[in-house]
């Protein structure tokens, strides 16, 4: 237990040093949390390649699963071994959707707990301020000093002095950045979903969920948030229309209606 500890705060180490050495060739804080985003995003490349495809997959042949289960679902052994044939067919492991996201979940987490723990020094980048959060540079706008406002304490400081929120410019920057996660995540969840009904409820409140969470986050791990996002969804783009190529040269099982071997 002792050694997995220190493994991880090595590794934690090991991303702060290459953030500092970004930061001594850009002298630039921002910058250094793109590059190092980059870095991470070209590391997990494989991984999140294969999961993103194994994920559209998985998505464009349930109709066929579906059809198997009206064909052979009075028939499990049967249903079991045309299902195992049509992943075959297609290339499909169920697994791979999960085991890749697993294995890079941890370098995730490192990541997103060296910036938010990281001291910037109070430096901004774009405007953004890297160690404040959007309830932060709202509350200093309207006039709030000390730590930072919950949401309760904000909108009080906000109905006491509603005129603090022109000084758009101390808080406008983390709010655009946070607003642009949210639609990245929605988008995400747009591509992911297509146009099943079932993932109706998921494409809304998962960015409304993630908004939430990322309005007390420093901006640095807003900055890290959003380039991820933004690469995430380019890459998912890609796979999407790649795999409706490739799905689109695959036989289509059972055409008509199918029905139970024997009825007529």
């Amino acid at each position: 237990m002792n050694r997995l500890g220190t493994l991880w705060n090595q590794a934690g180490e090991l991303l702060l040093k290459i953030l500092n050495l970004f930061y001594g060739l850009t002298h630039s804080y921002g910058i250094a949390i793109i590059l190092l985003t980059i870095l991470v995003r070209v590391v997990l490349h494989p991984l999140n390649q294969k999961q993103l495809v194994s994920m559209q997959k998985m998505q464009k042949i349930q109709p066929r699963i579906k059809t198997l289960q009206e064909k052979y679902g009075h028939d499990k052994q049967k249903l079991n071994e045309e299902t195992m044939k049509l992943y075959k067919e297609n290339q499909v492991n169920p697994a791979a959707g999960c085991l890749p996201l697993l294995v890079q979940l941890p370098i995730l987490i490192l990541l997103f707990r060296v910036l938010t723990n990281f001291k910037f020094g109070g430096v901004s980048f774009l405007g953004v301020g890297l160690e404040e959060s959007v309830l932060s540079t709202m509350g200093k706008a309207v006039g709030l000093t000390g730590k930072t406002p919950g949401i309760t304490a904000l909108l009080t400081g906000i109905a006491a002095n509603p005129s603090g929120l022109m000084n758009v410019g101390m808080y406008g920057p983390n709010l655009i950045l946070l607003v642009s996660i949210g639609f990245l995540t929605w988008f995400q969840q747009k591509l992911s979903a297509s146009n099943n009904p079932q993932m109706a409820f998921m494409n809304w409140f998962m960015p409304v969920f993630l908004t939430f969470i990322c309005l007390n986050l420093p901006g640095g791990v807003l900055l890290y948030w959003g380039v991820s996002s933004l690469l995430s969804v380019v890459q998912q783009w890609r796979v999407v229309k790649t795999t409706e190529l490739e799905m689109e040269k695959k036989p289509v099982l059972f055409k008509n209606k199918p029905t139970r071997d024997g009825d007529s």
